[in-house]
């Protein structure tokens, strides 16, 4: 299990890019390794043993809950969010002594919604963002900074306004390198996110 290693747990689409893209970036603003399913497209290796594999090697989880709106193809909920939560608890719970130290931060919307449809996570401490991004950031970097007792690591507010002037630079960014903004993978995300972060702060 790798100390700096946080699973993102959220819907990967396109109406969640942003998020995703918020999460990722408080993450690597905190001085964490984001880790998710998208990390490596491997038509060798099952999705399911991938995400496994990323859980057991994470210390902490990010799991957001909250878009569990029925699709409007299938007309059905997604519950792969539901699903991994489980499996992270899980192997916290039946892990062993090393597994046993991980931790989790679950996000929704509201505070009390998750009861409708999850009742059995009763009694843990939901956060909700109220569908905000600043809001979800603030949670989230609160969360980490609490766990890397870095006083380099900013406020939420502060990694929020990062954000925003990083959403603002990513068309330029993502033209030098001939890509456009929307087929960005994981792997593209990440690099520009900490290399944004090592210039914004270079020239401060």
């Amino acid at each position: 299990m790798n100390e700096r290693d946080v699973f993102i747990n959220c819907p990967f689409s396109p109406d969640y890019q942003d998020y995703f893209r918020a999460i990722v970036f408080a993450v690597i603003r905190s001085g964490f390794v984001p880790r998710c399913a998208n990390e490596n497209d491997d038509g060798g290796e099952v999705r399911i043993d991938k995400i496994c594999r990323i859980i057991v090697e994470s210390r902490y989880g990010i799991h957001d809950i909250s878009k569990t709106e029925p699709d409007p193809g299938s007309g059905l909920p997604r519950f792969n969010m539901p699903f991994e939560l489980g499996l992270f608890l899980g192997a916290r719970k039946f892990g062993g002594r090393t597994q046993s130290r991980k931790k989790i931060l679950v996000l929704d919307r509201e505070l009390h919604r998750y009861q409708a449809f999850i009742s059995d996570i009763a009694g843990q401490d939901i956060h909700a963002h109220g569908g905000h991004i600043q809001q979800l950031i603030e949670k989230v970097a609160t969360w980490l900074r609490d766990e890397a007792q870095d006083p380099g690591v900013p406020g939420g507010r502060a990694i929020a306004a990062e954000y925003a002037r990083l959403s603002a630079d990513l068309p330029a960014i993502a033209r030098v390198k001939r890509l456009e903004p929307d087929e960005l993978t994981f792997k593209d995300l990440t690099a520009i996110a900490a290399e944004w972060i090592l210039t914004e702060n270079a020239a401060r």
